[in-house]
C-alpha cells in the first residue's frame, strides 16, 4: 500500500520537548496544542515520504490504562488512534509498562500485512530495534525522527539511529509551533510581591471556616508539680518539666453542665462492671471524660455555616443535555491548566445559577469557597489529569491555582467582585 503511518512514543516526544523548552523532562512543564501537533505531524510525514497518511498511532501510558483527558482529546481527532500501556509505581516513581511492546507489535503487524510503504517512528528507545528490523525485512522504509536535544547531543538509541533508513531532527522552531512553556510565575507570584494575583496569597493564608475558639486548658505549673512530688515521697526532678494535663485534670477545669440522668444499676462515678455509662443529656451528643469525679460533659461545637453554603451546586443546575455538551467541551477545547479549569467551572456555575446577585453572598467569605461547591470543583479538576503522577492527590499549588481561577472568573462576572478579589 502506498501510504505512510506515524508511530509516536508520547513519553519520548513530550519529555524531549519539555527538556528542550524548560530544561526539565517533566511534561507538566509544557502545554501542548494537540490539534496543532497532529496537524504538523501529518503535514511533515506526507511531505517527507511523498505518500498520503493512513493513520497516526499515539502510544502512551495511564494509571490502570484508563484514558486521561489528553488521550480523550486525541482519539477524537481525525486519523488518530491511541494505544495505552499501564502506568505503575516502582521504587517511588512512575514507570510505563507495555508501551514498547505495543509499538513493536503494531509496527510488525503493519509491515507484515503490507498496510503501508513507509513508517515514521518518533521514539528514542532501543527496545524497538527488533520491530524496526522486522519492518525493513517486509519492505517497509523506516523514517526515524528525533527531537532536538537540550544538550545538543543524541537523545535516541545509537542502534536505532544506525538501523533507520532515513533520519530527521525536529528542531526548536518546529516544536514551538505546538508546545509552549506552562507559565507558573503568573499563577504563583513570589512571596511579598504585589499585583492582581494577591488572591493566591490570601488562599494560602486563609484556613477554612473554623469553629468557635475554645480557651486552651490550663497547665499545672512546674513548681506545683515539684511540690506534689516531694509531698508524695518521690524524688524531685533536677529541672522543671512541662506537664501534660490528663483527662482527669481537664475534666476538673471544665464548668459542669446539665447532669446525666442516673441509669439504674450504674454507680454515681459513671462505671458499671468496668464500662462507662452511655446516658446522653437532653442537649444532644457530647464529649465526655471519665474520672473518679464523675461524668463531665462538654458540648460539641456546631459547625459554622455561611450564606454561600446554601447555594446550589453545578450538578444540581445541570441538565443531561448540558452535561453531554460539557463533556464535549472538556475533551475538545479545555487545555487542563489548573487556573483555566477553575475559570471554566466558575463560568458554567454562574451562567446556570442565573441570578448573579445571589453570588454576592460569597464575597464576605472570600477566599473561602462553599464546602459543597469546593468539593465539586476539585472533583471536576481531577478529570483533567491533575491527579496523575501525584499519588492520587491534587498538588497543593494546583489546588490554589484552581481556586484562584474560580475567584478570578467570578470577579469578572459578578457586580462588585473585582473590588474584593483585587484587594
Amino acid at each position: 500500500m502506498d501510504r505512510c503511518v506515524v508511530l509516536v512514543d508520547a513519553g519520548y516526544l513530550l519529555g524531549a520537548a519539555a527538556s528542550l523548552l524548560a530544561g526539565d523532562p517533566s511534561r507538566s512543564k509544557v502545554t501542548v496544542d494537540h490539534t496543532a501537533l497532529i496537524s504538523a505531524l501529518r503535514e511533515r510525514a506526507e511531505a517527507e515520504t511523498g505518500l498520503p497518511l493512513l493513520r497516526i498511532y499515539w502510544f502512551d501510558a495511564a494509571p490502570d490504562r484508563r484514558p486521561m483527558p489528553e488521550h480523550r482529546r486525541l482519539r477524537v481527532l481525525p486519523r488518530v488512534t491511541v494505544r495505552l500501556g499501564a502506568l505503575t509505581r516502582a521504587e517511588g516513581r512512575w514507570v510505563q509498562k507495555g508501551v514498547d511492546a505495543a509499538m513493536h507489535a503494531e509496527l510488525s503487524e503493519l509491515a507484515r500485512n503490507r498496510a503501508c510503504a513507509d513508517v515514521v517512528l518518533i521514539t528514542g528507545d532501543g527496545d524497538l530495534l527488533p520491530g524496526m528490523m522486522t519492518a525493513k525485512e517486509h519492505g517497509v522504509a523506516v523514517h526515524l525522527w528525533a527531537l532536538q536535544a537540550a544538550d545538543g547531543d543524541f537523545n535516541q538509541s545509537e542502534d536505532l539511529v544506525g538501523e533507520a533508513d532515513e533520519r530527521r531532527v525536529l528542531d526548536r522552531e518546529w516544536i514551538e509551533g505546538s508546545f509552549s512553556l506552562r507559565d507558573h510565575s503568573t499563577v504563583f507570584p513570589a512571596p511579598g510581591t504585589g499585583g492582581a494575583r494577591q488572591e493566591i496569597a490570601k488562599i494560602l493564608a486563609a484556613p477554612p471556616a473554623s469553629p468557635p475558639s475554645v480557651a486552651p486548658p490550663a497547665v499545672r505549673p512546674a513548681a506545683a508539680t515539684a511540690e506534689e512530688s516531694a509531698a508524695n515521697g518521690r524524688p524531685q526532678p533536677a529541672a522543671a518539666l512541662r506537664v501534660v494535663p490528663t483527662p482527669k485534670d481537664l475534666a476538673g477545669r471544665i464548668p459542669a453542665v446539665t447532669p446525666i440522668t442516673p441509669v439504674a444499676g450504674v454507680p454515681a462515678n459513671g462505671h458499671a462492671n468496668g464500662h462507662a455509662a452511655n446516658g446522653h443529656p437532653a442537649g444532644g451528643p457530647v464529649l465526655r471524660w471519665s474520672s473518679d469525679r464523675g461524668w463531665v460533659d462538654r458540648p460539641v461545637p456546631e459547625p459554622s455555616t455561611t450564606a454561600g453554603d446554601g447555594l446550589p451546586t453545578l450538578a444540581q443546575l445541570t441538565t443531561a443535555e448540558q452535561r453531554w455538551a460539557d463533556r464535549e467541551e472538556d475533551i475538545t477545547t479545555i487545555g487542563g491548566d489548573a487556573h483555566e479549569v477553575g475559570q471554566v467551572f466558575a463560568r458554567r456555575w454562574s451562567d446556570r445559577l442565573g441570578d448573579l446577585e445571589r453570588l454576592t453572598l460569597l464575597w464576605p467569605d472570600y477566599p473561602r469557597i462553599p464546602h459543597r461547591v469546593d468539593g465539586e470543583l476539585l472533583r471536576y479538576a481531577a478529570r483533567f489529569g491533575l491527579l496523575a503522577h501525584k499519588d492520587d492527590q491534587i498538588d497543593e499549588h494546583d489546588r490554589y491555582a484552581i481556586r484562584a481561577g474560580f475567584w478570578k472568573e467570578l470577579a469578572l462576572r459578578v457586580p462588585g467582585g473585582s473590588m474584593v478579589v483585587d484587594d
